[in-house]
C-alpha cells in the first residue's frame, strides 16, 4: 500500500485515492477509522512527499498543505527517476496509469537500463535506422537471454570446455575459450564464438550457430532449467568442408594444435589427437551447458584463486580452476582427458604441510625429493589413522591437528615447527625466494620454467587409466612460483606439471554464496565419476 501511495500521491497509506472512489461511503469510513501505525509506510511517505516538494518542513503545522502526486511532475523529471529504476520493475510501473505507460516509451529510459546493466557502449541511436528501439534491444534480447551470461562447462564427455557468453555491442555471443598451443602455458588464452544472437532487422531475436568456416547459419537456444541451457545447430550442413574428413581434420588440428600431424612424432599422442577429433566433432555444436562460477577469495588465501592452463603430457595444455577451502587446496579440471575427464580434482594441496626443498644440488637428486615427500606422506596418514577415518583425507570434515605446520598466512612468515616439513628459516621462507630446479629423470613439457619459487607444500595428483579407470591419488609436490604460476610435481609418474594464470576478466561468474560454489563442484565432478 506504501507503493500505491508513493505512486498515485495520497496521504495516509490507509488507501489509495483510486480505490477509495470505488469502496462505498461504509467502506470508507471504516478504513478511515483503522489506526496508521506501520512506520516503514510513513517513513515511505515522507520521503515521497519529500520528493514532491510537499508537507511541512520544521516548522509545518497539524495543517499541512496536501501532498502532490508524482503523476504532477513533468515528463522530463519523470524520465529522469523512471531511467535510474532496475529495467525489471519498469513493467509494472507501466501498469500504474497510461501517462507512466506513455513515458516509459521513452528510448532514453531503456538506452541507459540496457548501459548500466549489460554495458552496452554501443551508439543504440543507429537502431533507429532499423525500426529497433533501445526498449526492444533490452525486453527482447538482453532480458530475455540474461540467464545464459556467464561461464559455462560443455558436456563433450571426458573433454569438457570453457564457454564464456557475453554482451557484446548490439550481440550475445558464446566464446568458447581454448589454451594456447601446447606447451606455451604463458601464452594467451585463444577464442572463437560458438553461437551468437542479436536483434536487429527483426522484432525478435535471431540465435545463429557460428561453428565451422561457412559464416553463420540458423541455430536454437533452449533455456532447459536453471543453470543450465543447450545449442543446437538447424544446418549441419554448414560444418562440413569440401576437401570431406581429411580436410576438416587437418583444419582442426591447426587450430587446436598449431601444427600438422607430420610434426607430432610421438604415436601415442597421435592417437590421443585422433581420437578428440572424432570424439568432439560428432556433437556438430548441439551441445549441453552447465554453469560454473569462479571460487571465492578469502584474504587468508595463498594466491588468488581462478582459472590456471596446465600442462598435461601428451593430452596438451588443460584449464583447471585453483580453489582454496580451509586449510587444502584444489585444482579442478574444466577441460580435461580421457584418462582425468573434465570436473575431477586433479591435484589437492594440504597447506599443513608445507615442505622444505634441499639446495639445488641435492634437488637434482629425485631420490632425495622423493625421500623427503615419503616421509611428510607418512606423517599425514599417522595423523589419519589417529583421528579415526580418512574422511579428513578427502578435504571435508573435521579439521585434524596440526603439530608441524601453521597457517597459509603465517607460514609465509617463518618455518613449521617440526619433522621433514618444516626447517631453519630460509630464503624463500623470509619472502626472498628459493632457488629451483627440476631433478634428473623428471620430464616436463615446458622446460621454460621458473627457476625460483617461494614455497612448497606437500600434495596429492589423481591418476587413473584410459577411461578414468583404477583411479587413485599419488603424492607430489606444490611448488609456488608466483601470484600467477604454480607447478606440480608427480612423484609416480616423474613428470611436472606448469601451470599459468588466465589473465581474462569474466562477468556474471561470481558464485552467489560459497554454498552454491561448493554444490557446483560436486555437480561437475558428479558427472564423470
Amino acid at each position: 500500500m506504501a507503493v500505491c501511495a508513493r505512486l498515485c500521491g495520497v496521504g495516509p497509506s490507509r488507501g489509495c485515492r483510486r480505490r477509495q472512489q470505488r469502496r462505498g461511503p461504509a467502506e470508507t469510513a471504516a478504513a478511515d477509522s483503522e489506526p496508521d501505525t506501520d512506520p516503514e509506510e510513513e517513513r515511505i511517505e515522507a520521503g515521497a512527499a519529500a520528493l514532491c516538494g510537499a508537507g511541512g518542513g520544521r516548522g509545518a503545522g497539524p495543517s499541512s498543505p496536501p501532498r502532490c502526486s508524482l503523476l504532477e511532475l513533468p515528463p522530463e523529471l519523470l524520465v529522469e527517476i523512471f531511467a535510474s529504476l532496475p529495467g525489471t520493475d519498469l513493467p509494472s510501473l507501466a501498469q500504474v496509469c497510461s501517462k507512466f505507460r506513455r513515458i516509459l516509451h521513452t528510448d532514453t529510459i531503456w538506452r541507459r537500463r540496457c548501459r548500466e546493466e549489460y554495458g552496452v557502449c554501443e551508439n543504440l541511436r543507429k537502431l533507429e535506422i532499423t525500426g529497433v528501439s533501445c526498449r526492444d534491444v533490452y525486453a527482447k534480447l538482453l532480458h530475455r537471454y540474461r540467464h545464459i551470461l556467464g561461464l559455462w562447462q560443455p558436456d563433450i564427455g571426458p573433454y569438457g570446455g570453457l564457454l564464456n557468453v557475453v554482451v557484446d555491442g548490439l550481440f550475445i555471443i558464446g566464446w568458447m575459450y581454448l589454451p594456447p598451443h601446447d606447451p606455451h602455458v604463458d601464452d594467451p588464452m585463444r577464442f572463437k564464438p560458438l553461437f551468437r544472437i542479436h536483434l536487429m532487422e527483426r522484432k525478435s531475436a535471431t540465435v545463429e550457430c557460428m561453428y565451422g568456416h561457412r559464416g553463420p547459419h540458423n541455430g536454437h537456444i533452449q533455456i532447459v532449467k536453471k543453470d543450465e541451457f543447450s545449442t543446437k545447430c538447424n544446418q549441419t550442413d554448414h560444418h562440413r568442408m569440401s576437401g570431406g574428413r581429411q580436410e576438416e581434420f587437418r583444419t582442426w588440428l591447426r587450430e587446436e594444435w598449431g601444427r600438422t600431424l607430420e610434426d607430432i612424432f610421438h604415436e601415442h599422442m597421435q592417437e590421443l589427437i585422433l581420437m578428440k577429433f572424432i570424439y568432439t566433432s560428432q556433437y556438430d555444436n548441439c551441445l549441453t551447458y552447465r554453469r560454473i562460477y569462479l571460487p571465492p577469495s578469502h584474504p587468508d588465501d595463498l594466491i588468488r584463486p581462478g582459472l590456471f592452463k596446465g600442462t598435461y603430457g601428451s593430452h596438451g595444455l588443460e584449464i583447471v580452476m585453483l580453489s582454496f577451502h580451509g586449510k587444502r587446496a584444489r585444482g579442478t579440471k574444466i577441460t580435461g582427458d580421457p584418462n582425468i575427464p573434465a570436473g575431477q580434482q586433479t591435484v589437492e594441496i594440504d597447506l599443513r604441510y608445507r615442505i622444505q626443498l634441499p639446495d639445488v644440488e641435492s634437488l637434482r637428486d629425485f631420490n632425495e625429493l622423493s625421500r623427503i615427500v615419503l616421509e611428510v606422506r607418512e606423517q599425514v596418514r599417522q595423523e589419519q589413522q589417529q583421528e579415526g577415518g580418512p574422511e579428513d583425507a578427502e578435504g571435508v570434515g573435521q579439521q585434524s591437528p596440526q603439530p608441524c605446520a601453521e597457517p597459509p598466512a603465517e607460514q609465509a612468515k617463518g618455518p613449521g615447527d617440526g619433522g621433514a616439513a618444516a626447517a631453519a628459516e630460509s630464503p624463500a621462507q623470509s619472502g626472498q625466494g628459493q632457488p629451483f630446479v627440476l631433478p634428473v629423470g623428471v620430464s616436463s613439457r615446458n622446460e621454460d620454467y621458473p627457476r625460483t619459487c617461494r614455497m612448497c607444500f606437500y600434495g596429492t595428483g589423481l591418476i587413473a587409466g584410459h577411461g578414468f579407470t583404477s583411479p587413485e591419488r599419488t603424492p607430489g609436490v606444490f611448488v609456488l612460483f608466483d601470484e600467477d604460476r604454480f607447478g606440480f610435481i608427480w612423484l609416480e609418474l616423474k613428470s611436472f606439471s606448469l601451470y599459468s594464470r588466465v589473465q581474462a576478466a569474466f562477468r556474471n561468474a561470481d558464485a552467489p554464496s560459497p554454498q552454491a560454489f561448493e554444490e557446483m563442484l560436486k555437480n561437475i565432478q558428479s558427472l564423470t565419476s
